[in-house]
């Protein structure tokens, strides 16, 4: 059990969150008193495991595609990751032993040993608040190298939403008049989260007009996508991640079997669902834009 907050809550999951000590408090004493409540929650735990395990495991597959696709591009230079992210860099040196610096950590080693030339390629699917620390982290070395250059995230210009949803349609199932398909992005606060909005209406500029798209965080959220999912006869929703990873949001937030997951809450309204979880870094054309982002990196 775990108090909502952290690294360990976010990868404990709904079932195993509790709201203060108080709650853990009674919790404990139910394992100790309940063997059929604590045989249940067993029976979770491995299943959470596996779960992680499933998300890690998706998680190298998709960023060792993503940076193989680069290194096939870009044959002459050396590469290097880095997370901007120091939550995900914690859980990998805690869990797996493996340190990944931060960008800043990396520039240092990078300029000492006399490199005059640094392309930093983002992973992130939008210019939002990751990407924007990044760049943070990179200016104050502009003077270490003779070239210092940023490329852009996945989502940037209006071909690459185009690009983005022809490859997610030629992957996607072909839909009957009774589904429909609901992709989850990760979302933000930050101005940039509109570009969720976008990748729907590009969707109905292909002329699929039962797939959509909501955030777990800022709008479009799932309520949102819920009423609009009523006014049609849907019978079948079928629910993916439009994120590069299909990680612990893929597995817990989305097809997880909490009351809250948006499996569960679709479920609830009397959808049958299908998850897909599969990241974005899986699909070869988006591979393909972030090389084509990467040719194209700006100086800072």
């Amino acid at each position: 059990m775990t108090l909502p907050e952290g690294d360990v809550s976010a990868a404990a999951g709904e079932a195993f969150r509790v709201r203060d000590y108080e709650q853990m408090e009674r919790e404990i004493l139910r394992y100790m008193d309940d063997a059929g409540y604590y045989g249940r929650q067993s029976a979770r735990a491995r299943e959470r495991a596996k779960e992680l395990l499933d998300s890690r495991k998706s998680f190298g597959e998709a960023i060792e595609k993503l940076e193989e696709r680069l290194r096939c591009a870009f044959p002459t230079h050396d590469f290097y990751r880095s997370f901007t992210s120091e939550m995900v860099a914690r859980r990998i040196e805690r869990e797996e032993g493996v340190h990944i610096p931060q960008p800043e950590e990396l520039l240092e080693r990078l300029a000492a040993a006399g490199y005059d030339e640094v392309r930093c390629q983002s992973l992130h699917v939008i210019f939002g608040q990751e990407y924007e620390k990044m760049l943070r982290q990179l200016r104050p070395f502009c003077g270490r190298f003779e070239k210092l250059l940023a490329g852009d995230p996945l989502l940037w210009g209006t071909g690459d939403y185009l690009r983005l949803t022809e490859a997610l349609l030629a992957r996607m199932p072909r839909l009957d008049r009774d589904e429909a398909y609901l992709f989850m992005g990760h979302g933000s606060a930050h101005p940039a989260n509109a570009a969720y909005a976008l990748v729907e209406n590009t969707f109905r500029y292909h002329g699929a007009e039962r797939v959509y798209v909501g955030t777990v965080e800022g709008f479009p959220h799932l309520d949102y996508v819920l009423s609009r999912l009523h006014q049609r006869e849907i019978a079948q929703v079928h629910l993916a991640p439009l994120m590069i990873v299909a990680g612990d949001h893929a597995h817990n937030d989305l097809a997880g079997e909490g009351e809250d997951s948006w499996k569960s809450r679709l479920e609830s309204e009397g959808y049958q669902v299908q998850t897909h979880l599969y990241g974005l870094g899986e699909l070869g054309a988006v591979g393909d834009i972030f090389v084509d982002h990467c040719r194209r990196a700006a100086a800072l």
